[in-house]
């Protein structure tokens, strides 16, 4: 629905950053850097402008499709430029223009080659991934989910680590073929229905043996991009080589596009199928929280760890979504698994902004090579001090309400599930906490501590806005619950309904 004055709203925000993008690449070579800088900070920030309304002008009163667009594409196939957002789908679009802009910022000074094309790579990338996320016809989805993947590929294979090329390739590879068998099973329910719409798949009737074939083409795409275990060791290799905008835009948003391709597709389209793989989804997200969680407790290299803890904490967002009580998801377990999706959006992109400013200084990632930094970088210490109690779950930061949320739904379902995810609280607090004291406590550890020297302006601005967003959303985690709520009970409701054909 949306104001009139909203008609094109989504379109805009997915083509704004797109266009930007493009303004940055023509400025030219690293001699006009400056230039691709600004461009590309202005771009960004005026597509988060534009999303805002998304926010601010949403009807939280109902559960429906809002703000929708749709214009003809491929007439012949029945495939349409059809937007849309719920109230499910339209906080990842905000905090994907949100983290643009802070992605944008944490590379101002650092990049310092092929500036332009660095910037307009997130630029792309970001206008592409507000695309799948409003996305209501399958192949539109198809389209901008594997086009995502050129950006990122990119970022990480010019401009990360030693091993860049190599964890760049397993990334593509990894997520490119799960995805392969998402459109071959598009292509199949288009043949049922006689249409790619999204909606028009979440009302077809299926055989269950039918059904179990979707589930798992749809679970061989989306578990990868999660990431679930055991298909998760792309993303530790990804974010050690990733620059520090790389890292911070991988976990905080791309991360996101599978588990919300399991709301959008897996339990509308296949619930009886979800229902009969519900306990296999829950033991292997169980083991990607505990099993996991003691992975990173033996991390030598930082950016390597709170990977790990990445993963760990996307545990609980499939645990969460497969949360059966009958033939019921569990309303709590789902807004748990959404509110944790974006609180970690938040707190993983300020841990690695935070380990980015240490490595400016240092050129290590290695928790070996550290040790006092709070002497000399007492701001950046306390910065961090929240952000790795965030990460660990503290109440009163958006890390305890998402979590919180996931162990209560797991209680009224089987208090073993809530038992093993909230360890999740005891691994969370020993790793990150075992990392801070002994990166940042204690006597210098060394000339290159001694000569490290507090935030600057831009870094203190990063790591204050998303100080505010993790501490406003641990305090008042209303201001998200309520513009989803809705939209999670018709899902809910919607799953309820077995889709198996009347025989």
């Amino acid at each position: 629905m949306g104001l009139t004055m909203f008609t094109n709203l989504l379109s805009l925000v997915i083509w704004a950053p797109i266009v930007a993008g493009l303004l940055v690449l023509a400025t030219g070579g690293d001699q006009r850097a400056g230039l691709a800088r600004w461009v590309a900070l202005v771009g960004s920030v005026a597509s988060f402008l534009l999303s805002l309304p998304l926010y601010t002008s949403f009807t939280d009163l109902h559960g429906g499709m809002q703000f929708e667009e749709m214009r003809p594409w491929i007439e012949a196939l029945n495939i349409n430029y059809h937007l849309g957002v719920d109230g499910i789908s339209m906080l990842f679009v905000v905090l994907n223009s949100f983290t643009t802009v802070l992605v944008v910022l944490a590379g101002w000074q650092v990049i310092e080659k092929r500036v332009a094309q660095y910037m307009a790579a997130f630029l792309i990338m970001s206008g592409l991934i507000n695309g799948a996320f409003a996305a209501l016809d399958a192949i539109l989805f198809y389209v901008f989910f594997e086009a995502m993947l050129i950006p990122m590929y990119l970022i990480i294979g010019v401009w990360g680590g030693p091993r860049r090329v190599y964890a760049s390739i397993k990334f593509f590879l990894y997520t490119l073929l799960g995805s392969l068998l998402m459109l071959v099973a598009f292509i199949y329910l288009s043949r049922q229905t006689g249409s790619f719409e999204i909606a028009s798949f979440h009302d077809a009737r299926l055989a269950m043996n039918v059904q179990v074939m979707v589930f798992i083409a749809f679970f061989l795409s989306f578990a990868v991009k999660v990431p679930m275990w055991p298909v998760h060791t792309w993303l530790p290799d990804a974010h050690v080589e990733a620059p520090t905008g790389g890292s911070m835009v991988l976990a905080a948003i791309t991360l996101k596009i599978g588990a919300y391709g399991f709301l959008r597709f897996a339990l509308p389209i296949v619930p009886d199928a979800c229902h009969y793989f519900a306990p296999a989804m829950v033991a292997l997200s169980l083991v990607a929280v505990v099993y996991i969680g003691l992975v990173a407790l033996v991390q030598t290299d930082m950016k390597k760890l709170v990977a790990y803890s990445s993963i760990s904490h996307m545990g609980f967002v499939t645990l969460g979504m497969f949360m059966f009580s009958g033939t019921q998801l569990n309303a709590w377990a789902v807004e748990g698994a959404l509110i944790q999706m974006v609180s970690h959006g938040f707190v993983s992109a300020a841990m690695f902004m935070c380990i980015g400013v240490m490595y400016d200084r240092v050129h290590s990632r290695n928790i070996a090579d550290y040790g006092g930094v709070a002497n000399k970088m007492p701001i950046f210490a306390s910065f961090m001090m929240l952000f790795s109690m965030a990460n660990a779950g503290l109440p009163a930061t958006s890390g305890f309400v998402g979590e919180g949320m996931v162990v209560l739904g797991a209680v009224q379902v089987n208090f073993w599930y809530a038992f093993l995810a909230a360890t999740t609280l005891i691994f969370g607090a020993a790793y990150t906490l075992w990392m801070y004291k002994r990166v940042l406590f204690g006597e210098v550890a060394n000339s290159h501590v001694a000569d490290m020297k507090d935030v600057n302006k831009r870094e203190f601005l990063i790591l204050a806005i998303l100080a505010l967003m993790v501490l406003g959303m641990g305090l008042y985690p209303q201001a998200f619950i309520s513009k989803m709520h809705f939209s999670v009970n018709d899902l809910i409701a919607h799953v309820a309904q077995s889709k198996l054909v009347d025989h």
